[in-house]
């Protein structure tokens, strides 16, 4: 994840040849990814932080995947939108597997019912599911419950995992894994 690293240190990754980048906040995105996207139409750009559906509009004319689709407020807000602007994102369901108050996300026991309405009611591109284990936590179970409910719904991508817990999150079966810290170092 790029998320709070300037331009100029992104540049650096783009010109190494990285071309899958996420980021946290849709207006610190809108200040930084139309200039660095121009000359590399390859690069794709996650939102992997919450969003609020007045930010719908903005998110789907930037981003090429939006991984933290968690309540049916947004999912409608999300396919009103693709609609009005032929935009069809791919879209992931954040779950969250440690059902913890202070984090997005739907819950385990609701994820089932959530994703068939944003795939069979609001016709949403459905193709992952993302989570973020709890921090004092093994992730393991996380990781495998994301993997089971995933399977279930026949979806391909699993964005989970992140510097600490990649290596876990891998062989989990994650096909993303966000892994900032260990590319840009650490946030301030």
């Amino acid at each position: 994840m790029s998320k709070t690293k300037p331009a100029g240190l992104i540049q650096n990754a783009i010109d190494a040849g990285h071309r899958v980048f996420g980021e946290n906040r849709v207006q610190e995105a809108e200040q930084k990814w139309p200039a660095l996207r121009e000359g590399h139409p390859d690069i794709r750009l996650h939102l992997i932080g919450p969003l609020q559906t007045n930010k719908v509009p903005h998110a789907v004319a930037l981003f090429d995947v939006i991984e933290t689709v968690d309540r049916p407020r947004l999912a409608a807000s999300l396919a009103k939108e693709m609609e009005k602007s032929g935009l069809r994102r791919e879209c992931y369901i954040q779950v969250n597997t440690g059902a913890e108050p202070q984090k997005a996300g739907v819950l385990p026991e609701d994820a089932d019912t959530f994703i068939r309405s944003c795939i069979e009611e609001h016709k949403l591109p459905v193709t992952g599911l993302m989570c973020i284990p709890p921090a004092d936590e093994e992730p393991s179970p996380h990781f495998a419950l994301l993997r089971e409910i995933a399977r279930r719904h026949g979806l391909d991508n699993l964005s989970m995992g992140m510097s600490a817990d990649y290596p876990v999150a891998v062989m989990f079966g994650a096909t993303h894994v966000r892994v900032g810290t260990a590319i840009f170092g650490a946030r301030d």
